[in-house]
């Protein structure tokens, strides 16, 4: 137990102390991750009785994340691109949605790729700003 608190404790510090574009890349982490429980148990066999409700609350939370995502886009200083990443959030949401309604594999194994892609870009794009020190405008105008 005592291991749990100081991972809490861990994860709200690193939170708290995180640019905003390491928030982001936590943003695609946590997507990522509720993805791959979910596809996970998408994978087990139907008679195992905690699969759906695994199922079911990992798509939730990567909903969650997605939308999280989009209401933080700024389209008066992002233009088109912030006018892109919208469109794009909304076909993730729809996407896990239609996985979540028909317990099909393939659109969480699409979306898990798409924000991969997508994350992975972001955390190249903070790389090249110097470790993840991106000007507040860039993430604005991206996030």
């Amino acid at each position: 137990m005592l291991a749990q608190g100081y991972a809490r404790t861990y994860r709200s510090n690193a939170v708290l102390t995180a640019s905003p574009g390491q928030l982001v890349l936590m943003l695609f982490d946590g997507a990522l991750k509720a993805l791959a429980i979910a596809r996970d148990a998408l994978e087990r066999p139907e008679s195992d009785i905690r699969r759906l409700e695994t199922i079911n609350n990992q798509l939730l939370k990567a909903q969650a994340i997605v939308a999280e995502l989009r209401s933080g886009l700024n389209f008066e200083v992002g233009g088109e691109m912030a006018k892109t990443l919208d469109r794009l959030y909304d076909y993730y949401i729809r996407r896990i949605f239609e996985a979540n309604l028909s317990k099909k594999v393939q659109p969480v194994i699409e979306v898990e790729k798409m924000i991969g892609e997508l994350r992975s870009g972001w955390a190249e794009m903070l790389t090249k700003q110097g470790g993840g020190a991106a000007p507040v405008q860039v993430i604005q105008s991206v996030a």
